[in-house]
């Protein structure tokens, strides 16, 4: 591998990881919230702390450890008591906030009991008390607190085949809300006449707030009849467990209450301000891109839709770059956001970002001086220990001979198995955040 490449490969890194840095959880609590003698300043709306009132922090996602840490950090030993679900592995160290881990992307036992002492901490909460919630990335599956007759076997597999079906993950939330307690403003419900600030780590395309971590805290807009107009679009109806079906069809019929909609008492002492955003990551990353000398400009913050026709996309637009009418200089960077799915076929090992690096390359294959980066600014992609992948011009000749074949690869699902072999998976380890995902490509024509 050339000198220009290697170079390339590492600007990718950096670049990638400005993007991340700039929505580090701690750093964006504290750029969003102060605290002004007896009164916190949140999203430019003041919050009277009471002082004979108590504060509770209570959350899930991802980044809530340091999140947790941030507002300790700020209200000192005003805290009285908190409980955060966090991923495995996703924590720090804390004062009073209790950490609880649980699994993440299938929710499993310990996010249920987790679930259950949150909301025993909300239902303690008097109307003199504020509750600072917490959320962000992987706050759906970290948050499970089923809904009768739905268990949480009924919750995991419903889940994993949504997961598995290519659903967005609006679509995937519609139903988890209407099977859940806790989610579509359940947790807000639970927790008043109390105040609440709930403060959000973006996750979702459009920042949508009713979608991040299912909306616990915020009005739904979706419907019992959407879940189950979700369910009949991926062909799911007849493998979704019995209870869910029954829970789904009698909600429809006006049985079970609707989640919280944006007229609901429940909601009035509510505040909710986003602290961190996709687009807040890429606009560090097209700064320190420029700080390396490239032309730098965003494609978008909001890529969606099958992870294959994306990497198509991105590889169409890297090529052009060669082209007589390129539209941007060399050394030119393009970056993207937002949030792909990929349709499972195979029965491999990988994530989206794996995925999109393993299409891309193949989509670059000859190009000299072409890098592509696909990241979880996580630092987890599916179910590896992987945030994702840099691939280049040389990529597929470099597995062929090794003896692998990427379009195999590529349908079995497997580029986690592919990207190892080749030593070119991106490993950070976990973040502590997440707002989605960062693609990177670099062009700079020629090589030393």
């Amino acid at each position: 591998m050339d000198k220009k490449l290697k170079k390339l490969r590492k600007d990718a890194e950096t670049i990638f990881m400005a993007g991340v840095d700039a929505v580090e959880p701690m750093r964006a609590v504290h750029s969003h919230l102060t605290l002004v003698n007896n009164t916190l300043v949140a999203g430019g709306q003041s919050i009277p702390v009471e002082p004979d009132g108590k504060v509770f922090i209570v959350g899930a996602g991802k980044a809530g450890a340091p999140m947790a840490a941030a507002v300790e950090n700020i209200l000192q030993n005003r805290v009285s008591q908190g409980a955060v679900v966090v991923k495995y592995g996703h924590t720090q160290p804390v004062q009073t906030v209790r950490l609880l881990e649980a699994g993440h992307p299938v929710p499993d036992e310990n996010g249920l009991t987790a679930s259950r002492e949150i909301i025993d901490i909300l239902e303690g909460a008097s109307s003199k008390d504020l509750v600072i919630c917490l959320i962000s990335g992987g706050g759906s599956s970290l948050l499970p607190l089923p809904a009768p007759p739905v268990t949480l076997e009924d919750k995991s597999r419903i889940t994993e085949l949504l997961l598995e079906s290519g659903a967005e993950i609006g679509e995937i939330n519609a139903v988890r809300k209407h099977l859940s307690l806790t989610k579509g403003g359940g947790l807000a419900k639970s927790a008043y006449p109390a105040r609440m600030l709930t403060l959000i780590l973006s996750d979702v395309v459009g920042d949508d707030l009713d979608i991040i971590a299912s909306g616990p805290t915020v009005a739904d807009s979706s419907t019992f009849a959407d879940a189950l107009a979700v369910l009949g679009r991926y062909g799911l109806t007849k493998s979704a467990p019995d209870a869910v079906l029954k829970r789904l069809q009698r909600g429809a019929d006006g049985d079970y209450p609707e989640t919280l909609k944006s007229n609901a008492e429940e909601l009035h002492k509510t505040i909710n301000v986003l602290v961190g955003t996709n687009a807040m990551a890429l606009q560090a990353a097209v700064d320190r891109a420029r700080d390396l000398g490239y032309n730098a400009t965003v494609l978008s913050a909001a890529m969606t839709g099958e992870t294959r026709e994306a990497a198509e996309v991105h590889a169409s637009l890297a090529r052009e770059m060669f082209g007589e009418e390129a539209p941007l200089a060399a050394p030119a960077c393009l970056l993207s956001g937002g949030e792909t799915t990929v349709t499972i076929r195979g029965q491999g090992k990988g994530g989206r970002n794996q995925e999109f690096a393993l299409a891309a390359a193949l989509g670059i294959e000859g190009l000299p001086g072409a890098v592509i980066l696909s990241g979880g600014t996580d630092g987890t992609d599916g179910p590896t220990d992987a945030a994702g992948a840099v691939v280049d011009g040389t990529t597929v000749a470099r597995a062929r001979n090794a003896g692998l074949d990427p379009l195999e690869y590529l349908d079995n699902n497997d580029s986690y198995t592919f990207f190892e072999a080749l030593g070119d998976l991106l490993i950070t380890g976990p973040t502590l955040t997440n707002v989605m995902d960062l693609r990177v490509v670099l062009i700079d024509k020629g090589s030393d």
